[in-house]
Protein backbone atom coordinates (compact mmCIF):
# COMPACT_ATOMS: atom_id res chain seq x y z
CA UNK A 1 0.00 0.00 0.00
CA UNK A 2 2.59 2.32 0.68
CA UNK A 3 6.28 2.30 1.74
CA UNK A 4 7.55 3.52 5.43
CA UNK A 5 11.18 4.17 6.45
CA UNK A 6 10.47 2.71 10.07
CA UNK A 7 10.40 -1.21 10.93
CA UNK A 8 8.70 -3.98 8.82
CA UNK A 9 6.82 -4.81 11.68
CA UNK A 10 5.11 -1.42 11.62
CA UNK A 11 4.31 -1.11 8.35
CA UNK A 12 2.55 -4.15 8.21
CA UNK A 13 0.69 -3.43 11.13
CA UNK A 14 0.08 -0.05 9.14
CA UNK A 15 -1.13 -2.05 6.50
CA UNK A 16 -3.72 -4.09 8.36
CA UNK A 17 -5.61 -0.97 9.35
CA UNK A 18 -8.54 0.05 7.04
CA UNK A 19 -8.19 3.41 6.86
CA UNK A 20 -4.52 4.56 6.38
CA UNK A 21 -5.19 6.07 3.47
CA UNK A 22 -6.84 8.96 5.29
CA UNK A 23 -3.23 9.39 7.04
CA UNK A 24 -2.03 12.27 4.90
CA UNK A 25 1.67 11.56 5.46
CA UNK A 26 2.79 7.99 5.97
CA UNK A 27 6.77 8.17 6.24
CA UNK A 28 5.20 10.37 9.86
CA UNK A 29 2.75 7.43 10.96
CA UNK A 30 3.74 6.28 14.37
CA UNK A 31 2.16 3.39 15.88
CA UNK A 32 1.25 1.91 19.57
CA UNK A 33 1.29 -1.86 19.16
CA UNK A 34 -0.96 -4.52 20.73
CA UNK A 35 1.23 -5.18 23.38
CA UNK A 36 1.89 -2.17 25.03
CA UNK A 37 -0.30 -0.72 27.79
CA UNK A 38 0.14 3.54 27.97
CA UNK A 39 -1.62 5.64 31.01
CA UNK A 40 -1.23 9.07 30.48
CA UNK A 41 -1.41 12.02 28.26
CA UNK A 42 -0.35 11.24 24.61
CA UNK A 43 0.69 14.08 22.22
CA UNK A 44 2.86 14.46 19.07
CA UNK A 45 3.19 15.90 15.88
CA UNK A 46 2.21 12.74 13.71
CA UNK A 47 -0.45 10.96 12.64
CA UNK A 48 -1.25 7.81 14.91
CA UNK A 49 -2.20 3.98 15.09
CA UNK A 50 -3.39 2.27 18.39
CA UNK A 51 -3.38 -0.97 18.19
CA UNK A 52 -2.70 -1.70 22.31
CA UNK A 53 -4.62 0.33 25.91
CA UNK A 54 -4.37 3.76 26.18
CA UNK A 55 -6.06 5.39 29.26
CA UNK A 56 -5.91 8.98 29.72
CA UNK A 57 -5.90 11.63 27.30
CA UNK A 58 -4.54 12.15 23.44
CA UNK A 59 -3.95 15.14 21.98
CA UNK A 60 -3.15 15.10 17.95
CA UNK A 61 -4.71 18.14 17.15
CA UNK A 62 -2.91 18.95 13.93
CA UNK A 63 -2.83 15.06 13.05
CA UNK A 64 -4.74 11.88 12.55
CA UNK A 65 -5.69 8.96 14.74
CA UNK A 66 -6.80 5.38 14.44
CA UNK A 67 -7.83 3.38 16.48
CA UNK A 68 -7.24 0.09 14.97
CA UNK A 69 -9.24 -3.23 15.55
CA UNK A 70 -7.28 -3.94 18.75
CA UNK A 71 -7.32 -0.75 20.18
CA UNK A 72 -8.28 -0.28 23.41
CA UNK A 73 -8.83 3.40 24.70
CA UNK A 74 -10.17 4.96 27.31
CA UNK A 75 -9.33 9.01 27.23
CA UNK A 76 -10.45 11.76 25.75
CA UNK A 77 -9.26 12.26 22.26
CA UNK A 78 -8.71 15.26 19.94
CA UNK A 79 -7.21 14.71 16.15
CA UNK A 80 -8.34 16.08 12.95
CA UNK A 81 -9.68 13.01 11.54
CA UNK A 82 -10.29 9.60 14.01
CA UNK A 83 -10.92 6.62 12.71
CA UNK A 84 -12.66 4.20 15.32
CA UNK A 85 -12.18 0.12 14.70
CA UNK A 86 -11.86 -1.08 18.43
CA UNK A 87 -13.25 0.04 21.27
CA UNK A 88 -13.44 3.95 22.50
CA UNK A 89 -14.59 4.37 26.17
CA UNK A 90 -14.72 8.70 26.46
CA UNK A 91 -14.94 11.98 24.29
CA UNK A 92 -13.78 12.32 20.73
CA UNK A 93 -13.06 16.20 19.59
CA UNK A 94 -12.60 15.83 15.60
CA UNK A 95 -11.41 19.29 13.50
CA UNK A 96 -12.73 17.64 10.50
CA UNK A 97 -14.22 14.16 11.20
CA UNK A 98 -14.73 10.99 13.17
CA UNK A 99 -15.79 7.85 11.58
CA UNK A 100 -16.88 4.62 12.98
CA UNK A 101 -15.86 1.51 11.55
CA UNK A 102 -18.15 -1.37 11.62
CA UNK A 103 -16.19 -3.10 14.14
CA UNK A 104 -16.20 0.25 16.29
CA UNK A 105 -17.21 0.34 19.63
CA UNK A 106 -17.74 3.79 21.11
CA UNK A 107 -19.03 4.61 24.75
CA UNK A 108 -18.99 8.32 24.43
CA UNK A 109 -19.78 11.65 23.06
CA UNK A 110 -18.62 12.63 19.75
CA UNK A 111 -17.73 16.33 18.66
CA UNK A 112 -16.82 16.98 15.02
CA UNK A 113 -18.43 18.57 11.77
CA UNK A 114 -18.75 15.11 9.85
CA UNK A 115 -19.41 12.17 11.48
CA UNK A 116 -19.92 8.82 9.69
CA UNK A 117 -20.48 5.31 11.10
CA UNK A 118 -20.59 2.03 9.17
CA UNK A 119 -23.76 -0.31 9.61
CA UNK A 120 -22.61 -2.68 12.40
CA UNK A 121 -20.82 -0.08 14.71
CA UNK A 122 -22.03 0.42 18.42
CA UNK A 123 -22.49 3.44 19.45
CA UNK A 124 -23.97 5.06 22.88
CA UNK A 125 -23.36 8.62 23.56
CA UNK A 126 -24.54 12.06 21.81
CA UNK A 127 -23.39 13.42 18.76
CA UNK A 128 -22.14 17.13 18.09
CA UNK A 129 -22.04 18.29 14.04
CA UNK A 130 -21.99 21.99 14.97
CA UNK A 131 -18.86 21.74 16.47
CA UNK A 132 -15.71 23.86 15.58
CA UNK A 133 -12.68 22.73 16.91
CA UNK A 134 -11.05 25.70 19.46
CA UNK A 135 -8.22 27.63 18.07
CA UNK A 136 -7.22 28.70 21.25
CA UNK A 137 -7.39 27.24 25.15
CA UNK A 138 -10.41 29.25 25.54
CA UNK A 139 -13.50 27.49 25.85
CA UNK A 140 -16.09 27.01 22.78
CA UNK A 141 -18.77 28.64 24.38
CA UNK A 142 -18.73 31.43 21.39
CA UNK A 143 -20.80 28.73 19.56
CA UNK A 144 -24.04 29.41 18.96
CA UNK A 145 -26.86 27.48 21.05
CA UNK A 146 -30.10 27.01 20.95
CA UNK A 147 -32.60 28.98 23.34
CA UNK A 148 -35.27 27.58 25.44
CA UNK A 149 -38.61 29.94 25.81
CA UNK A 150 -40.63 29.19 28.69
CA UNK A 151 -44.63 30.28 28.27
CA UNK A 152 -46.37 31.95 30.90
CA UNK A 153 -50.04 31.46 30.66
CA UNK A 154 -51.07 33.39 33.74
CA UNK A 155 -50.02 36.81 31.64
CA UNK A 156 -52.36 36.38 28.88
CA UNK A 157 -50.94 38.75 26.96
CA UNK A 158 -48.68 36.24 25.00
CA UNK A 159 -49.43 32.78 23.08
CA UNK A 160 -47.27 29.68 22.69
CA UNK A 161 -45.37 28.86 19.49
CA UNK A 162 -47.73 26.15 19.72
CA UNK A 163 -50.35 24.11 20.44
CA UNK A 164 -50.09 20.24 21.47
CA UNK A 165 -53.21 18.16 22.04
CA UNK A 166 -55.59 21.00 23.30
CA UNK A 167 -54.86 24.36 25.36
CA UNK A 168 -52.26 24.96 27.52
CA UNK A 169 -52.89 25.74 30.97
Amino acid sequence: MFEMNTTKSNAVRAEDSRDTASIKSPASLAMIGSSIHIKGDVSGEESLVIQGHVEGTVNLKQNNLIIGQEGQVNATIHAQTITIEGTLKGDVFGAERVIVKKTGNIHGNISAPQVSMEEGAKFKGGIDMDYKAPTSPASRNDAPSASVVKFDSTSGNEKPPFKQGGDLK
